[in-house]
């Protein structure tokens, strides 16, 4: 027989229904317009939400392609013909999805333009075949004309999918101290610091040395080429 509380129990269970989580909204046809910052030569700002290109892929701000008269920027030549080509118009995206760093990524135009396909046309990007054929005519085309960033052919062009790989094994083992050398020479907002084993921020200090961070031997040594001795 059922008591008194648990009748009320059984009552409060059948008026209130469990709660249930709350569905993510879908990134797909999810329509963005404005003015847009381009931060890359594939990822926008447009109003506030960070938006990756669909289906292309530009080299990295930091990515230099390889040239007879030396290595240039060709990441931040990507950048700027992403700037000449949206030349202050307005911005009408559709979602797509939105990837793991929570970027909507969208398909975009500027004045009618396709940006994405404009981008691969004029080879400032190249077709992201991993996730989309949608701009291989068009990367085909700049291909055989030698535009942008083929104009060197394929000796000239890292693709920036293996240049962020590479990059990433490159961290990696930099975060591996040669030897008995494990004074960690850090630069940031505050100078060349050096970070000591046991120290508060040693184990969270990262060495990137393509923006001249190293590691020490000795304290003298850290002292000598220009770095200080972290506070704590």
């Amino acid at each position: 027989m059922l008591t008194l509380r648990s009748f009320l129990v059984l009552m409060v269970a059948l008026v209130i229904p469990a709660a249930q989580p709350m569905a993510h909204p879908s990134a797909a046809g999810m329509v963005l317009a404005g003015q847009a910052r381009v931060i890359d030569g594939d990822t926008l700002d447009v109003g506030g939400e960070r938006v990756r290109l669909h289906g292309i892929d530009a080299p990295e701000m930091r990515q230099t392609c390889a040239a007879p008269a030396g290595d240039w920027p060709c990441g931040e030549w990507a950048r700027d013909a992403l700037v000449q080509m949206i030349g202050g118009a307005a911005l009408s995206c559709t979602g797509v999805e939105r990837d793991r760093y929570g970027r909507l990524v969208a398909a975009c135009s500027a004045g009618g333009q396709d940006l994405g396909a404009a981008m691969v046309e004029a080879g400032a990007a190249v077709a992201y075949r991993r996730y989309s054929h949608a701009y291989t005519g068009q990367e085909d085309r700049a291909r055989r004309a030698g535009r942008g960033l083929w104009e060197q052919g394929e000796a000239g062009l890292v693709p920036p999918a293996q240049w962020r790989q590479d990059q990433a094994v490159a961290q990696a083992s930099a975060q591996t101290a040669p030897g008995d050398c494990t004074i960690k020479g850090n630069i940031s907002a505050n100078g060349r610091i050096y970070h000591l084993p046991g120290q508060r921020d040693y184990d969270r200090t990262q060495i990137d040395t393509t923006r001249g961070e190293r590691w020490f031997c000795t304290e003298e040594q850290a002292r000598t080429a220009g770095w200080r001795r972290a506070r704590r």
